[in-house]
């Protein structure tokens, strides 16, 4: 009977390796002395590779270099054992650190993606390795080694390196020209056709970033960025998600036109229910934005403050509109606000700025300006028909025309909040109006026939696709005699 031998890249070179050693060999010979085995011990008990050792054993040859074997990412399979690779750095993950319960023992891990030329997959580090990113100053695309890693079985079935005692990682000395850099990598919006994890795309901020507030599924409150992405041309753009976001890992200058690249990605289906049914890059605490140009630090911004300060902590918050008309947040911190009034102007330098949102701390410059050709709030005033960009922030002057109805809802994380909605109309539409959570008392306080003005609500889309105003923590209402 014929046999046939279907053989690993590692078997492959096991088989080279010993006829090297052992001459008088050939590949015939080792084949049949394979079938020996395997014949000898019984069915079911060997494969291939496992009497191959065993046959090497007899005659007298070693593998020590063949278990430690280079390989590529696309050749890993869960159970791999004594690897070494060289790769790129692609994501970086917070450290995390849990106790053990049977010994109180202090565990530190932490997750880094890492990718070839052939494929990408997810590794583990543990303990003292946890700290060697920040040692060495990794940044994503640099080429590193992991030495003696395995590979075992991530909570989601998918193959995934676990680096612990005994393996380490260093920086590849050299270049390794077969492992593409970041740029080589780099999806534009319009190449984007199908799901993919790990994914690095570019493209254009077409949409005022926002940071919403919301549980997880241990109840505790985390942070997301919504945004969207565009191409150049503007005819195409893709929601992004970032989740359990930190704040200050975003760019401290971030806003609408800014070219910018989201580093280690997961491109999705998208959800008609929140954005526009098109692919979405979804990311998380790992995924690192990069703008592609970097902006001028000492821009100074001239804002026109149409609001009474409102108090958080130990900063001030207003609202204010700059020259073309839009709504900016004004957040102060450190600074003195006793002569920020309603219509002062002020020109600045921000520390940051998010989107809408402007940061003033103490190392930022702030003063007020006479400027008269600043819009007012009654130039900024929006008609509901003209209300369409969706994440965009809106002042409005309407009546009133629902009862405001307030519900309990269960969110998909089991938290219970408040949701109060109404419609609302002027000469030129209708629209529907919601509050969540603390902002659903506002809305409670009205009444049918109302007329009130509405500052710096956002308009998003609702459960059934429909565009709706929705009041964000800051979001002032005034009622209008």
């Amino acid at each position: 009977m014929e046999v046939t031998f279907r053989l690993s890249l590692d078997f492959k070179k096991m088989i080279e390796i010993l006829l090297e050693q052992k001459p008088d060999v050939n590949l015939e010979q080792l084949k049949e002395l394979i079938e020996e085995k395997k014949r000898k011990i019984g069915a079911g008990y060997l494969t291939d590779q496992g009497a191959l050792f065993l046959v090497a054993a007899d005659l007298g040859a070693s593998f020590d270099n063949v278990q430690r074997t280079k390989r590529g990412i696309k050749d890993l399979y869960i159970g791999a054992r004594d690897l070494d690779l060289t790769v790129r750095l692609l994501s970086i993950y917070p450290i995390r650190v849990f106790t053990k319960k049977d010994t109180n023992e202090r565990i530190e891990s932490r997750t880094i993606s890492v990718y070839d030329a052939g494929g990408s997959i997810k590794a583990r580090l543990w303990d003292k390795l946890t700290h060697v990113i920040e040692e060495n100053t990794f940044k994503p695309g640099d080429l590193i080694q992991i030495k003696n890693c395995y590979v075992k079985s991530a909570l989601n079935g998918k193959p995934i390196i676990n680096i612990g005692e005994g393996g380490n990682i260093y920086p590849y000395e050299g270049n390794d020209t077969s492992i593409p850099d970041l740029d080589g990598i780099t999806s534009n919006i319009d190449s984007v056709r199908a799901e993919k994890e790990n994914a690095v795309i570019s493209g254009l901020i077409s949409s005022i970033p926002r940071i919403i507030e919301f549980s997880d599924s241990r109840g505790e409150r985390k942070k997301s960025l919504q945004t969207m992405l565009s191409n150049e041309s503007g005819d195409r753009k893709l929601r992004v998600a970032l989740w359990n976001v930190d704040e200050d890992s975003l760019p401290r200058f971030f806003q609408v036109n800014f070219p910018i690249r989201i580093i280690g990605a997961r491109i999705k289906d998208g959800n008609l229910q929140y954005g526009n049914g098109d692919f979405e890059i979804h990311g998380d605490e790992g995924t690192i934005i990069e703008l592609k140009e970097k902006p001028q630090d000492y821009e100074v911004h001239t804002i026109r403050i149409i609001s009474d300060g409102r108090s958080d902590n130990n900063s001030v918050n207003y609202i204010g509109v700059d020259k073309d008309k839009n709504l900016v947040y004004v957040n102060l911190e450190g600074l003195k606000s006793n002569n920020v009034n309603p219509n002062s102007v002020i020109d600045c330098i921000p520390s940051r700025i998010f989107g809408n949102m402007v940061f003033l701390k103490e190392d930022s410059y702030l003063e007020l300006v006479e400027n008269n050709s600043l819009p007012r709030i009654e130039e900024c005033v929006s008609k509901i028909k003209d209300i369409k960009t969706v994440g965009d922030s809106y002042i409005i002057e309407s009546i009133i025309l629902q009862q405001p109805n307030t519900t309990q809802v269960n969110t998909k994380n089991g938290e219970m909040v408040s949701v109060t909605d109404t419609l609302i109309g002027d000469d030129t539409g209708e629209m529907r109006l919601v509050g969540w959570r603390d902002s659903s008392a506002e809305l409670e306080r009205l009444k049918v026939g109302d007329r009130i003005r509405i500052i710096g609500a956002v308009l998003n889309t609702g459960r059934e696709g429909k565009l709706e105003l929705t009041l964000r923590k800051d979001t002032l209402i005034n009622n209008l005699l």
